[in-house]
């Protein structure tokens, strides 16, 4: 049964609808817009958020099958609904705290955590919803991983935010042959990532 929604969650949404006007979205591709959007307060969403072909459908998909959901860091973990995930099967990982031995792997190797953090974790990656929201860095391993080693995802949401890579990071990712929904620019963030691993959430339980 899909999640019921709060009447002030409701009327937010319908305020949003009224306000974005003229839009290419599919159906399922707008409850993504617009839980971005309430999350943040932002329509530029509206003109960066973008969507590999099929998309929102393989993210569905892999969460109904009970994938997997790798968030890069822990902000990004705490939002997202663990008890969704757990309904549909699944289960749900930072990687970047999911092994003690991270921090000091990335200082022997001479990169982040958050990179090691993905190197780390390429078995669970697998047919898994990843969703990075804070470190370029996370999402420029993983699509190493994706075009060096065989990693296959079964969504990759790509919103890192900031200054140094964000923008390098995302742009490499829609040159990648996988599934994936990103924000070009400098605009992101955990909320971001969040709201957007949130509404595949719903989608896969209605």
């Amino acid at each position: 049964m899909s999640p019921k929604q709060h009447p002030i969650e409701a009327e937010s949404f319908r305020i949003i609808l009224s306000e974005l006007g003229p839009h290419d979205f599919d159906d399922r591709q707008l409850q993504v817009v617009l839980r971005v959007i309430h999350a943040t307060a932002d329509f530029e969403f509206k003109r960066t958020l973008r969507f590999s072909p099929h998309a929102v459908d393989a993210g569905v998909a892999a969460l109904r099958r009970g994938c997997n959901v790798i968030a890069d860091v822990k902000m990004v973990k705490a939002g997202i609904s663990q008890g969704f995930v757990h309904k549909l099967g699944g289960d749900l990982f930072a990687a970047i705290n999911s092994d003690p031995k991270i921090a000091q792997m990335a200082k022997q190797h001479g990169t982040t955590r958050s990179t090691m953090g993905m190197r780390m974790n390429k078995a669970r990656l697998q047919g898994a919803v990843v969703a990075i929201g804070n470190a370029p860095t996370a999402l420029l391993e993983l699509i190493r991983l994706v075009r060096e080693e065989n990693v296959r995802p079964g969504l990759i949401v790509g919103v890192p935010v900031g200054f140094v890579s964000a923008v390098e990071s995302k742009d490499a990712l829609t040159a990648l042959d996988a599934p994936y929904i990103t924000a070009l620019g400098r605009k992101g963030g955990s909320p971001v990532a969040v709201a957007i691993v949130n509404a595949l959430l719903r989608l896969a339980l209605s």
